[in-house]
């Protein structure tokens, strides 16, 4: 007795499910257009919760390091592309010119922290990673005064949106 959706048997099914998703996930922006644009917003930040969960099951699952101040090398790259693309400073530089001035200033602060930290395992790896992540929020959140670098807790504001080329 043979299972309709037993794919061993029938491969054009299989192509038949791959054409039907395929056409599905490009109907989809233009659907979900009549409805409004805020499903963009919160899907690129599911995405990039998703990268960063993707990460840090790297760090742990893969590598067996407890580290919990993770997030504070994206906030680097994060701060590094907000002050270099916004009228802060008066840069403006495009998005390909900071992605890797971003990536190699976070990899720095990964060197820096990596190095003393090396021998490191379990809860003190823990804790020095966790310390690591409160001094960089504390950091970038005083950085108001006396010259005024991060704009403090209101943070950065009309950073560029994403662009190939300078304006």
């Amino acid at each position: 007795m043979t299972n309709f959706f037993d794919t061993r048997d029938n491969p054009k099914l299989v192509w038949a499910g791959v054409a039907i998703v395929a056409v599905t996930l490009l109907v989809l922006p233009f659907a979900l257009a009549q409805v409004g644009t805020s499903w963009v917003r919160i899907t690129n930040y599911a995405i990039l919760y998703v990268l960063l969960a993707l990460g840090l099951n790297i760090v742990v699952g893969f590598a067996g390091l407890l580290d919990l101040g993770y997030v504070a090398f994206y906030a680097v790259g994060a701060y590094t592309y907000a002050l270099l693309a916004s009228p802060h400073f008066g840069l403006h530089l495009p998005f390909w010119v900071i992605l890797p001035i971003g990536a190699a200033l976070a990899c720095l602060f990964g060197v820096l922290l990596g190095a003393p930290t090396l021998k490191l395992r379990g809860d003190y790896l823990a804790i020095v990673t966790l310390g690591f992540g409160e001094i960089v929020r504390i950091f970038l959140n005083n950085l108001s005064r006396p010259v005024n670098i991060t704009n403090g807790p209101q943070g950065i504001a009309r950073i560029d949106p994403f662009s190939a080329s300078s304006r």
